[in-house]
């Protein structure tokens, strides 16, 4: 401690960092610290975790249909660590959906948004919006099935907009149809622009907060001083806590607690990939991801001449409704007891979203499917007579270890280095290497993985 001490006072005396350690940890929080206040920590600490990860995977990706996939595929078979990273970018992205998401409703709740933080509520659902953009642009990136026909579906809706949808599709698309140009774009939306244009405004979010304080608790009892209310300056300077230790201390746990369920999550549930995208497979239907799943189970109930009400209408009024909630909204009361209305809407949304989630989620997980690769690892293990060494539930020979369970027990990096080497994995193995090519590689591990 003596020599960080030492090197931090050499610096304070070369950049004087004195006054920003007390802009940053002295801001006074009214009413005091909080595990309420956290969700935004954890919302930009899940934004630094995206930026960090993306870097590492944009070293091997290539932007290209011909390359996109494979390239994904080196990273999770042949990459150190490149699975775990992928993981960690692929569940940090839904983590850091909840978290906004969580930070919104308590902003919301405790009617923070209410004047003078009008315009740090206003840039607010502007970063929210530039998340959703992250996780539509980034869906195309693995160019496989999933990714290139929900981004169709997604491109198409915009194409509803009247006078002005046909020119917004073929600038996404870079043409008439999805190809080469529109996985460049997308790319250089996810990498260069999005994350620019959020540093930004999560700065400018920053800034304002630091300018007018944080809003504190909703109740009034902590907003009196003597018995009388007082301005909230005055409030302030009372009845408040600074950031640091203890609020500082909150967020650094939850900090550590989110990564450690993205981590555990990216260990434990590998996110698969579906085969190459095959733009003459129009039978494929994608299932987008679950923060998507109300929005493409209201698409369901609406057809003909009502489809730009879902399509572009209903989310346009209600992202402009969100964009100016505060000069709306005219009741100066915080307390959530006080604003029956508003929190009647916000409930009533919420049971609208989370009603539509669980409609789809019923109607995907109640039609057995199976993924085609899978069934073309089974076909492969069949014929290359794997079936004479190895018994899966009860059929075949009993020479080598059964496979009822393999996908339980190895994971993906494990097989493939087993099937292209059985002795360096297993010593004493007489399996022999089989000279398969990555898509059979795929196949088959896929099949593996799925005997649980």
């Amino acid at each position: 401690m003596t020599i960080i001490r030492a090197i931090y006072g050499w610096l304070d005396r070369r950049l004087r960092l004195k006054p920003i350690e007390e802009m940053l940890l002295n801001e006074p929080i009214p009413g005091g610290a909080s595990w309420v206040y956290v969700f935004g920590s954890a919302t930009l600490f899940l934004f630094c975790l995206q930026l960090l990860t993306g870097m590492f995977l944009a070293v091997y990706y290539a932007p290209t249909p011909d390359h996109a996939y494979d390239s994904i595929r080196f990273i999770m078979s042949s990459v150190a660590f490149g699975a775990f990273v992928r993981g960690l970018h692929h569940w940090g992205a839904s983590a850091m959906v909840v978290a906004i998401g969580l930070h919104m409703l308590q902003v919301y709740l405790y009617g923070a948004y209410k004047p003078p933080r009008e315009v740090m509520w206003m840039v607010g659902v502007a970063l929210f919006l530039l998340t959703l953009g992250f996780a539509f642009s980034g869906y195309l990136l693995p160019w496989d099935q999933k990714a290139y026909w929900a981004t169709q579906i997604g491109v198409n809706m915009v194409g509803t907009i009247p006078w002005i949808g046909g020119d917004l599709v073929r600038i996404i698309r870079g043409g008439e149809n999805l190809g080469a140009l529109t996985l460049t774009r997308f790319f250089a939306l996810h990498v260069l622009f999005l994350p620019l244009m959020t540093l930004g405004l999560v700065l400018l979010h920053l800034f304002i907060l630091r300018r007018i304080g944080p809003a504190g608790s909703f109740e009034e009892r902590r907003a009196v001083v003597t018995g009388a209310t007082v301005p909230e300056e005055r409030r302030r300077e009372t009845l408040s806590e600074p950031f640091y230790p203890r609020q500082v201390f909150m967020d650094a746990v939850v900090a550590g607690g989110v990564f450690l369920v993205v981590a555990a999550l990216a260990l434990l549930l590998p996110f698969p990939m579906a085969d190459k995208a095959d733009p003459s497979d129009t039978s494929f239907k994608p299932v987008p991801e679950w923060y998507f799943l109300f929005y493409y189970q209201g698409l369901k109930y609406v057809h003909g001449s009502f489809e730009p009400l879902a399509t572009w209408i209903l989310p346009m009024v209600f992202y402009t409704v969100l964009m100016f909630l505060p000069f709306i909204d005219r009741n100066p009361v915080r307390h959530p007891a006080r604003r029956p209305k508003a929190i009647l809407i916000g409930a009533a949304f919420l049971v609208g979203v989370f009603g539509l989630m669980a409609i789809s989620l019923q109607e995907i997980y109640s039609v057995p499917t199976t993924d085609p690769s899978m069934v073309r690892g089974r076909e492969l293990y069949s014929k290359l007579q794997c079936n004479g060494c190895h018994r899966i539930h009860g059929s075949g020979a009993a020479v080598g270890p059964d496979l009822s369970y393999v996908g339980r027990v190895r994971d993906r990096d494990w097989l493939i280095r087993h099937f292209n080497n059985p002795r360096a994995v297993a010593p004493g193995s007489f399996m022999p290497a089989f000279p398969l090519n990555p898509t059979e590689m795929n196949d088959l591990t896929n099949y593996m993985l799925s005997l649980k």
